[in-house]
């Protein structure tokens, strides 16, 4: 009987070990960790289907989401910045656009 044996850490174990020991995770760089999420049903499918079509596996994928999702800005600090951003056009009350233009252009020569 052929048994496969992988060496780790200084230490040989048996294929049965590992998974006992170590259930599937064993071969993970360790950098990288295995989580369980929920999804519901449709959402799963979806993702596999995008994974099919990009050609990736569903964890990079999911990586890729994560990552661009946790890039987004914050709702509440882009709300806040257009508050500001509002309140400051309405303290600097009504002007001519082209006589800001003239101004500046002609402090220029």
């Amino acid at each position: 009987m052929l048994v496969s044996v992988v060496q780790r850490g200084g230490r040989r174990y048996r294929a049965l070990e590992v998974l006992r020991f170590f259930g599937n995770t064993f071969s993970y760089n360790k950098s990288m960790s295995k989580i369980m999420i929920s999804l519901p049903e449709e959402l799963l499918q979806e993702l596999d289907l995008e994974a099919q079509r990009r050609s990736v596996s569903r964890s990079a994928l999911i990586a890729v989401a994560a990552r661009r999702e946790l890039a987004r800005r914050d709702p509440d600090v882009v709300a806040e910045a257009i508050a500001r951003s509002k309140s400051r056009f309405l303290q600097a009350g009504r002007f001519e656009s082209a006589d800001l233009v003239r101004e500046i252009r002609d402090s220029r020569r």
